[in-house]
Parts: C-alpha cells; structure tokens; sequence
C-alpha cells in the first residue's frame, strides 16, 4: 500500500492562547485536579485527546430579526429592561434590543453578579436559542459575555465535563495539554493509509477538530468523515489491534497445564457421555474438540463460548471440567448470581458427582451465603484437592480460598464480572502455571465487535439448538388490554402449565418496583382464585427462601411465579411455557430476549408477552420501541445482538463498567469496516518489523487500559 504524503501545513492550527480564566470561587487546583481525573485527564496526550462533543459559533455577530425560532445565535444588544419576577417561579426576566428587534432572556439560577451584568443600558454580547412565546421571543439561559470584546476565530468547542469543572477551565487545560503533548508519527511512513483521501498529520487533525475554522460547518464535524477525523479514527483502531494482538502473543508465551485427552472408557469424559440424557449436538460436538486441542496444549486457553439462550453452553463446560479433571487437576466454575450458580450446581452435581465419588473426589458448592462452618469446610476441600470441581459466585476468588491445582477456570455470564474479578480467579493459580480459560456468554458478540474488542480471543460459538425446542411467540400487548393477559394465563394454566411474571426492577426505585412485584402477586392470586399457587421472588429475599422459591416451582407446586429479573439467566424449568415481562420498554434488549428464554424450554407451544406502558399520546419512545419491535421480528439470539449493537453502540452493549474494556472513542465499527480491516493487516508487520513503534502507538492512545486487555 503506497504512502501518502500527510498534510504538514498549520493553517487549523489551534489560535494563540487567550489569558488563563480565573476558576470559580472555591475552585483550587486540587478541586480542578480531581475533576480532571475523573475524566481521565492526566497525561498531555490525554488533553489533546479529548475532543469536544459540539461547537458554539461564537465567530460572528447575527441580527435577532435573521434568526427562525429554533436557531441559535449570537447578538449584541442593549438591556432596555432587567427584573426579578416571581412567577411561576423566581427568575430574573431580561429584555434587550439589537436594532433590528427584542428578545427576553430568562434565568432560573442566577446570583447578584448576573443582575450586575445584566443592568439597564448596558450593552452585551448574547448566544442562545430563540425560542417564539405567548410573551414574544425568548432565550432561555443564554450565554452572556461584555460586548465589544475581540471575537474568536475558530468555533468555540463544548466539552464533556464533571460538576466543578467549568468549560471555561477545562478549555484552558486541554489547550495547555494539546500544545505540551508530543505528536510525533508512530505509525511507520511504509505503511500507507487506507482510504484515497487526502491524509493529515496528527497535530493539524487535532487542532483542527479543537479550534476548527468557521467556514467548515458544524454538521460536517459532527459525521466524522472529514480528513481529520478519517486519521484520528484509522490511529485509535490501529492501537486497539495492537494490543490485543500484543496481549494475545504474551499470552502465548505464558504456560498453562496441559491436559491431554483419553477416549478410554474409564476416563470421566468418556463416563460423562455415557451418562447424559442427550446426545450432543452438531455445533456441541465441533466446540468440544475446540477446547479439547486447547487444553492440550502448554499455552493458556482463553476462549470466549458464546450461543444463544438454550443452546447447551453448560454441558460443553461440564465435559471441559471432566477433561481438566481427568488430568489430576482442579477445575472452578463461577456464576455472578446465586441462582445462576445453582443451577449450574443442580446440573453438575447431578451428572459428575456419582462418578467423581468413585475418585474420592467431589464437587464444592461455595457462595457468600454459606454459613462460616460450611464455607470453611468447603474451602479445606478445595485446597487438600478433594474438591476437583469448585461452583459458586465470587467467594470462589475469595483470598481464603485456596487451590492445591488450579487448570481451568470457567466464568458463566463474562460481561458481568469485572477486571479485578477475573484477575483474581487466574491469580488462583499453582506451581506457576496459568489456568486455562474458558468464558461463557449467552450474548451473541457481533461480528465486526468480535474482531475488534474480542481480537485477543478465541471465540467458538454454539449456533444449533437442541432439537426439540418449539420457536417462542412473542406478542406486544399495551397495559390497557391487561385483561386478555390474564385470560391467557388462564388457558395456559388449564393446560398444566406454568408462567413466569417479570416485573422490572430499577436501582433508582428499587423499593417501589418491589411493591409493584408484592403488588402485581397479590393481584394475580385474586384474580386466579385460590387452586392456584403463585410465589413471588426477588434479590432481597434470602437465600434459602428464594431456594425454596425456585424448587417449588420447579416441582410445579408453584404455578405463577412473579419474578423481578432474578431469574434472567440460569432458570430452566421445562413445563413454564408463558412469559409476561411488564413494563417490557423499560428493559435491554439483551435482558428482553434473556428473559424470554426462560420459555420454550420443553416440547409445548410457548410464548411471550411483552406488556408495555405508552405515554399520553398512545407511544413509547423511539428506542424502546425499536427494542421491542425486534423482539417481535426475531428470535434470532445473533440478530438480536445485532440490532442491540446498533441501537446501543460499542459501550452500553459490552458493559463498559464491567468488562473494564478500553472503548472506541472516535471509531464506529459499523461504518469505519474499511479502517478495521486497514488496522488488522498492519497491527501484525508493526509489531514484528517496528515494536518500539508498536509500544509507543499503545502508550500514547490506551496507557494504562491496555492492561484491561490481559484480564
């Protein structure tokens, strides 16, 4: 690929620096620093990184009489009138005159200094948005600064920014940091640049996309496909394939046990099979001997199983533990909740217990739960050996649980735990070899998602259901058809089935969402009379009643369950074939189509009826109602994942916060595939041919969330 010559002129350049602003009262350097750091903000090439969200032209002097309502602008004009009024509520009401017509501006939070600002007769420069009224035109908070002051000459950019961080300062520190910050090129002059567009240097991009020029409009910035953004975004995939890549190759040179496969019949996977219920099915199969080439290998595993919901992740983990195990090794399974860990404790115990008790070896059950007698007792198990295989939540990494031999680790649900927590679960490691690891997703990744935050990654999938499953209806019912719900129910019950309810549960009104959960129970027993069971289970019951819960419901001494999303994941009771989720506009769509999954889980017709809340005028909003219109479509786990990806973006569908995954800032990977797949093909030759770059280009856009890339 022939290089291009990068634009070196300055003519974006940044313009020269205006006198520091004085902070707000209060406001020390300490406060300023803290602040920044919250938003990341340490390094000089972390300010030049950081680019505004919008822009305020503040270039140019408009005439009010020029403006449409809806357009924002900037004038200068005279205060003809400047009051305090009380209603409806305190403000201070200001009119002012341009020559060429009157606006009222109005402030809810002012202080005296406002007023002062704002006194008859003086003449000031205002930006806002002119809105028309009953009262005439308005601004509503504009932005007010003394006329008469030189104006810019690049656009003013907007930052995102935290409480006690004003613009003003935070526009000083990023001009500060973007002029220190060496910007250098790290990408090798051979390489070329994809696209067949003019190419710029990395300085006269960013200063470019931080001060740009008034005759570039503001909706060409904000589509990002100017030359400027072209490069930022070709850089930001490069650095993100490079680690990975570098993350994968450390990988590689770490050692792992190997533990070889036996098709002996004595050998527990070979009993294992012998006993399942079901023969495995194609995709099972072909997955299985993935991770069995993996396992038998010195290098670590780090395999990402994903499929869609009933598709059989838990057997294949079962018959990877019972490979790791048939070597003389530990295997640990964890679960983010409970519930989920009890089932996967249910269905392991009951297949490898009766052949791991002719080993003299067993299977440990360990949960924060647990009384200390039973949790001790556990923990002597794992560290003697006896416990070959450890399930449970977060107290498997607890620092008093100690393995004697550690092989594999199984995480259920990866996109719950965080960094810190998978770190921990690998640092359970013995004799200096690292654990295999295999983890488990019931959230189809994306394609072009898994080339690019999964590049590090072996990913096998499941894309077969076990026969037998009959597809799931899905039905969108609004709350005022409330009774055809319950008439449905009713069917269903006369039937022998079962029905799950799922109320949603919200962190910010968690108690009240409860009532509703205790609420909509009582309602539904009234409703169904008394020959009919219906439980209620949420996360703040305790531990043994909500066991109890779920085993009665299971053995269909309950017939109604209202849930919150407790039982989202892990839940399989065969003879449940409705699913009512209320409120369903208020979940993900990853939640929605987990949920549902909890039915058609056995030969009966199933379905799923998400209820929903449309506002005043017969609607919901735009995004919730594309959620559910694809849960209507589709049942389709990957196309499902597909939509939620676009509808998310990157960082909301991975979890951020969990995942601990350094995010695409600039980058869109349903638009930006060309630049991906530039990135993909240099990241390799970069880091054979020119490592010091390679580091540098890391450093520089990831510092230390590269780190976040070997958990």
């Amino acid at each position: 690929m022939p290089a291009k010559k990068a634009r070196s002129n300055t003519s974006a350049a940044a313009p020269a620096a205006a006198p520091a602003p004085a902070g707000p009262p209060g406001t020390g350097p300490s406060l300023v620093q803290r602040a920044l750091r919250k938003l990341g903000l340490q390094r000089d090439i972390d300010f030049a990184l950081y680019l505004p969200m919008r822009y305020e032209d503040e270039t140019r002097i408009v005439r009010l009489a020029d403006l449409r309502d809806g357009e924002q602008g900037q004038i200068e004009a005279v205060v003809l009138d400047s009051e305090v009024s009380y209603r409806p509520r305190r403000q201070l009401v200001v009119t002012v005159d341009d020559g060429s017509d009157t606006c009222q501006l109005r402030f809810f939070n002012f202080y005296p200094s406002h007023q002062k600002q704002l006194a008859v007769g003086a003449r000031v420069r205002v930006r806002g948005e002119v809105r028309g009224g009953f009262l005439g035109r308005q601004m509503m908070h504009p932005t007010v600064k003394a006329a008469g002051t030189q104006l810019p000459e690049a656009l003013t950019p907007v930052y995102p920014t935290v409480a006690g961080l004003a613009q003003p300062v935070l526009r000083r520190e990023v001009r500060a940091g973007l002029a220190r910050a060496v910007l250098d090129e790290t990408v090798p002059a051979s390489a070329g640049w994809p696209g067949a567009g003019e190419v710029w240097n990395l300085r006269s991009a960013l200063s470019f996309l931080h001060y740009p020029t008034p005759d570039v409009s503001i909706a060409a910035l904000e589509d990002r496909s100017h030359p400027a953004w072209q490069r930022l975004k070709s850089e930001e995939l490069l650095a993100q394939q490079l680690s990975q890549l570098q993350a994968r190759r450390e990988r590689a040179g770490q050692r792992a046990p190997v533990l070889p496969s036996s098709d002996a019949a004595t050998a527990l996977h070979a009993q294992l099979m012998a006993v399942l219920p079901f023969a495995l099915t194609g995709a099972q199969a072909r997955v299985g001997e993935e991770i069995t080439r993996d396992l038998a290998r010195d290098a670590p595993m780090h395999r990402l199983l994903q499929g869609d919901v009933g598709s059989g992740k838990t057997v294949v983990a079962a018959l990877a533990a019972a490979r790791c195990i048939d070597a003389g090794f530990q295997c640990a399974l964890m679960a983010p909740t409970e519930i989920l860990a009890a089932q996967h404790f249910s269905k392991l115990i009951g297949w490898l217990a009766p052949l791991l008790e002719t080993r003299g070896l067993r299977v440990a059950w360990l949960t924060g739960s647990q009384k200390k007698k039973a949790r001790d007792e556990m923990s002597a198990a794992v560290e003697s050996g006896e416990a070959a295989l450890v399930i449970g939540t977060h107290a498997v990494i607890s620092e008093k649980v100690r393995f004697k031999r550690l092989a594999l680790a199984i995480i259920d649900e990866q996109h719950r735990f965080g960094v810190a927590q998978r770190l921990a679960l690998r640092g359970k490691a013995t004799q200096g070899l690292e654990p295999h690891l295999l983890m488990m997703s019931a959230t189809p990744i994306p394609r072009t998602l898994a080339m690019s935050y999964y590049a590090d990654l072996d990913v096998s999938t499941l894309d077969e259901l076990p026969p037998g499953r009959t597809p799931i209806v899905t039905k969108l019912v609004a709350e005022h058809r409330r009774d055809e719900v319950i008439d449905r129910i009713q069917a269903q019950l006369a039937q022998g089935r079962q029905v799950y309810w799922v109320c949603p549960l919200i962190e910010e009104s968690e108690a009240v969402d409860l009532r509703n959960a205790t609420e909509t129970r009582d309602e539904l027993a009234g409703m169904l009379g008394d020959h009919v069971n219906v439980a209620l289970l949420h996360s703040r019951m305790p531990t043994a009643e909500k066991q109890a819960v779920m085993a009665a419901f299971t053995a269909n001494d309950v017939q109604v369950l209202v849930s919150t999303t407790v039982i989202e994941v892990g839940v399989d009771v065969p003879n449940a074939s409705l699913m009512v989720i209320e409120h369903a506009e208020r979940f993900g769509l990853s939640q929605l189509h987990q949920l549902r999954g909890r039915v058609g889980r056995g030969a009966a017709a199933s379905a799923c009826v998400l209820l929903y809340a449309p506002n005043e005028g017969g609607r919901v909003g735009e995004t919730a109602r594309a959620r559910l219109r694809a849960m209507a479509e589709t049942g389709d786990g990957f196309e499902i994942a597909r939509r939620d990806l676009e509808i998310r973006g990157p960082g909301e569908f991975l979890g951020a916060r969990q995942s601990g995954a350094p995010l695409l800032r600039f980058a869109d990977l349903e638009t930006d595939h060309l630049l991906l797949d530039w990135a993909r093909e240099l990241a390799p030759l970069m880091l054979d041919r020119h490592p010091g770059l390679a580091q540098k280009h890391i450093d520089r856009w990831l510092g230390s969330k590269a780190d976040y890339l070997k958990a």
